[in-house]
């Protein structure tokens, strides 16, 4: 099903030659995966480790490569996905059942990229959904920033996780991605400048990048909507967004809203972002998201701020998941990932 040749030589294209727990990655990926050979001893792939370790390169080089019937999901979208067939399922004694059933229907191998478990009714849902995949016998991958005795780090609830993660390290093989190289960091500044301060710069560099993504100038002012709620928009064109960090993640929105965004345009640009708003916790945790699913669906954003960004995340470096957001911000930044996602309009 998956060729480790294949994968080898897809990294090499991305300039990765794999290390040590890189190549252990690859071997059980193409292990539990094998056609006519016994099957594994597990049932699933479990890649954790610090952000930027290749992770999701391994992952997605080896989900390109298999040859079966597959699914590749960002965790955000699973779970939107699936609380919106639960609201629409018919009353029965088990609507999860019927909804996981459904949603797996004809997946040989399903891959989750960013799994995590902060809330207890996700982690319900969660493992469920895992115990259900098992019994069909669809062969699972999971990338994570955490171990699996991490999940759920609350003390309130993490004992009621615990028989998941059980199953977790009974049936998958475990890679910890243990790496000193960030993959995402050093690489060569795209030909666009992404992260633009301080903003009376901005002031004059944005309307040229917007002319340049979109293909024609910014219009004027307007309302989109996303995920039913009104967003107010500086410009809103065919590929291109242009809204304010105020209206896009201190208002009250949830990663719903950024999936859409994600779903409706190529390119974002969110302006005015004031740096010591992102010390409010839940501006932080939007940004984060907004982040995590632009990363995911490799869109092209610009942030334009009144202070340096990245510096600015660095001092609250204690907060969850804020290293995995400086580097994907770094590779975002790069010309490889410039590269990769710019579409220019017709």
């Amino acid at each position: 099903m998956i060729d480790a040749a294949r994968v080898t030589q897809a990294l090499a294209e991305r300039h990765l030659h794999p290390d040590l727990r890189q190549r252990e990655a690859i071997a059980a990926l193409t292990q539990f995966t094998g056609a006519g050979t016994p099957r594994a001893a597990f049932d699933g792939v479990y890649c954790y480790g610090l952000p930027g370790r290749g992770k999701s390169l391994v992952v997605d080089a080896a989900f390109t490569a298999a040859v079966c019937e597959k699914r590749r999901v960002h965790f955000h979208e699973f779970l939107r996905d699936v609380h919106r067939q639960l609201v629409r399922e018919p009353t029965c004694d088990d609507r999860l059942a019927a909804v996981a059933n459904r949603w797996l229907e004809g997946v040989e191998l399903l891959c989750f990229d960013e799994f995590h478990v902060h809330d207890i009714a996700d982690a319900f849902l969660i493992g469920r959904f895992l115990d259900i995949a098992l019994a069909r016998g669809v062969r699972l991958v999971l990338t994570s920033n955490y171990a699996p005795q991490q999940l759920l780090p609350d003390p309130e609830f993490h004992e009621r996780f615990e028989p998941t993660i059980a199953v977790i390290l009974q049936h998958f093989a475990i890679i910890h991605f243990d790496g000193t190289t960030d993959y995402r960091m050093g690489g060569e500044a795209a030909r666009l400048p992404r992260w633009i301060a301080p903003l009376d710069v901005a002031r004059d560099v944005l309307p040229m990048r917007y002319t340049e993504l979109e293909g024609m100038p910014a219009s004027a002012p307007s309302e989109v909507t996303l995920a039913g709620r009104p967003l107010p928009a500086r410009s809103a064109g065919k590929h291109v967004l242009w809204t304010s960090f105020d209206d896009l993640c201190v208002a009250h929105r949830s990663h719903l809203d950024y999936l859409a965004l994600a779903e409706h345009w190529q390119s974002l640009i969110v302006d005015d972002l004031h740096v010591e708003r992102l010390q409010r916790p839940d501006t932080l945790q939007r940004f984060l998201w907004l982040i995590d699913i632009g990363y995911d669906r490799q869109r092209t954003l610009l942030i334009a701020s009144d202070a340096p960004l990245i510096p600015a995340l660095d001092t609250l470096s204690d907060w969850r998941d804020l290293s995995r957001t400086i580097s994907r911000l770094a590779e975002m930044g790069s010309l490889d990932y410039e590269r990769r996602t710019l579409i220019r309009p017709r």
